[in-house]
């Protein structure tokens, strides 16, 4: 028998009290305990909801959610092909082309040399095509049991193909993987293997676009239920998760889970992305930080971010926190680009009146599209961090250039000064956050952020020594004590990397530093034995072939390295490390 979740199950019973009482008005004093909430309950598919709830699902799989990927087998994807494209990118001179091939698509990158002939050339073949198409679509290519992103995006909005985003920055070719923490997001029902480097079971997806168990949670309870005609026995069906019976936190966290980023989102020890269930709290699974705003650092970017934006909107903030998504978003439909002006007037109007409007309606009427709220209210924003895109900014003004509320500024707690954590369950902001994961969060942060430096160093020395066994602790140890650049630091070092792998850590950055750090203390043959494994653990990374090549380049076994050499080509015949050491090799052969 299944027992009823726990909707606070990371708080004591005195805290979860302590969180219900403090609930925002006009929420329910009950939360209902949705019994498919737990660990243990199966997802069974979309396919097996519409056969109660046809007209629901028909109307879904026509929104954007319900098309966010697709294989590129549908025409929807081939009719973007009609000839080859080809994109030029002066920066590493390569030139990128996608093609189409009956009911296949592929995209190659290659280079052309003085004379105008190519001096190779890269084709992979496309298996899934990733986004509505609202902005654009990018695309993924397989290899084994590994995805990767392609390097060329269709950008709906110049209907046109260009480099896919962050690949203006650096040359990922066909070897950026697909991480679990980004594909749970555009998929129904993902099966990354955990910590795989872009590794997947087979299949990879157990539902390709987003589907109804991402919002109602896994429905083999329910559907078991309701197939043998099982008596409902309160007036919910608490079988199946209803976000609209929900407090609106805890409704809009199942929205958070995807359409809120922060700064950075980090998973709580021992989570995986796939342990969250809508009706819990999502801090139990993940947990989300943003830098403080001041005046001079307003965000600048609507990517990812409605939640935060929307708590600060005077609609929100005078509602007593009642607005949550759900009140302005039916996630079952999407209203069509004519319609959405009176779809969400009409959600405008269910709290103000026409005549609250400032605008006269003569000249809201000339407009276009006309009497169009969310023209003034919630325009878009062009996105800085993707290019040819724009998302709507979620924080509801009053006017044009209004100013962020005084509450945008003080969103921290004297127990966490520097950061906000965005999806704190209510009434537990003020419990201390787990070590571990203010570590990761500052060590993210400080990526982007260097005055985050010295917190994440602090948090270092915490968490090694409550948790010295740690891979990612050990990581950071070993990275810290390099900094001294004596021959004792490089040993420490050395014995830090050494203890993350025979613990299983597959962090491949650290194989390669510490194989470095071996060869530099002569112990090449040790060096070559942990590049190995990193070419095991990431056999369609370049990065591992080309130091294991060096590696035995270095230790004069040039018949070894010139194997290397040769399998790195065949699966990156661009990587130009890779050519240049066959050159030095091959005249070693000549001689």
């Amino acid at each position: 028998m299944l027992a009823l979740a726990v909707v606070l199950p990371s708080l004591g019973n005195e805290h979860a009290a302590s969180a219900n009482g403090q609930q925002k008005a006009g929420q329910e004093s009950k939360i209902l305990r949705f019994q498919n909430a737990v660990p243990g309950v199966a997802y069974v598919g979309s396919k097996a909801c519409s056969k109660c709830h046809a007209d629901i699902y028909n109307h879904y799989i026509e929104t954007d959610m319900g098309r966010s990927m697709s294989l590129v087998s549908e025409p929807t994807q081939l009719e973007k092909v009609s000839s080859p494209v080809t994109v030029f990118d002066k920066r590493p001179n390569r030139y990128f082309q996608v093609f189409r091939e009956g009911s296949n698509l592929y995209q190659s990158e290659y280079e052309l040399g003085p004379d105008g002939r190519e001096i190779f050339r890269d084709t992979q073949k496309i298996e899934y095509a990733v986004g509505s198409g609202v902005n654009g679509t990018s695309y993924i290519v397989r290899r084994g049991d590994f995805l990767f992103e392609a390097p060329l995006t269709y950008y709906s909005r110049k209907n046109a193909w260009d480099l896919s985003p962050g690949y203006e920055l650096e040359n990922y070719v066909f070897s950026r993987p697909i991480l679990a923490g980004c594909v749970a997001c555009h998929s129904g029902f993902a099966r990354p293997v955990p910590e795989g480097n872009g590794q997947f079971r087979d299949p990879p997806f157990g539902e390709l676009a987003i589907g109804c168990e991402n919002c109602h949670g896994p429905g083999q309870l329910h559907v078991v239920e309701r197939m043998r005609g099982a008596p409902v026995s309160d007036i919910v069906d608490q079988t199946i998760v209803n976000p609209a019976k929900l407090p609106g936190w805890l409704a809009d966290n199942i929205c958070m889970y995807c359409h809120q980023t922060g700064d950075t989102r980090v998973l709580q020890p021992g989570k995986d992305y796939s342990d969250f269930r809508p009706g819990t709290p999502l801090d139990n699974t993940l947990a989300i930080f943003s830098a403080p705003f001041s005046r001079q650092s307003l965000p600048a970017d609507p990517l990812l971010q409605h939640y935060m934006m929307m708590i600060l909107s005077k609609c929100y903030r005078q509602d007593g926190g009642r607005l949550s998504c759900i009140t302005c978003h039916n996630p079952h439909e999407q209203p069509s680009r004519s319609e959405v002006p009176v779809y969400y007037r009409a959600r405008c109007l269910a709290c103000h009146k026409s005549y609250s409007c400032k605008l006269p309606l003569v000249r809201r009427l000339t407009r276009t599209p006309a009497d169009d709220c969310t023209v003034c209210h919630m325009p878009k924003q062009n996105l800085k961090l993707i290019s040819h895109a724009s998302l709507t900014n979620h924080r509801i003004i009053t006017y044009e250039g209004e100013r962020y509320p005084e509450s945008a500024f003080r969103q921290t707690t004297p127990q966490l000064p520097d950061l906000i954590h965005i999806n704190a369950i209510p009434g537990a902001e003020t419990l201390p956050i787990k070590p571990l994961v203010l570590f990761q969060a500052y060590g993210e942060l400080m990526r982007y952020h260097p005055n985050y430096g010295a917190r994440f160093r602090e948090q270092l020395d915490q968490v090694a020594r409550i948790e010295p066994d740690n891979v990612y602790v050990l990581s950071a140890l070993a990275r810290k004590i390099l900094l001294e650049g004596t021959t004792e630091a490089n040993l420490e070092a050395t014995r830090y990397l050494s203890r993350s792998i025979e613990l299983g850590s597959k962090l491949i950055p650290d194989y390669e530093l510490l194989a470095d750090l071996l060869s530099r203390s002569g112990q090449i043959a040790e060096a070559i034995k942990i590049l190995k494994r990193a070419v095991e653990l990431a056999p369609y990374s370049g990065q591992p072939y080309d130091a294991l090549a060096h590696a035995y380049f270095c230790a004069h076994q040039y018949s070894a390295s010139l194997r290397v050499v040769r399998k790195g080509l065949e699966l990156f015949p661009g990587d130009p490390s890779l050519r240049s050491l066959q050159r030095r090799l091959e005249q070693l052969g000549s001689h």
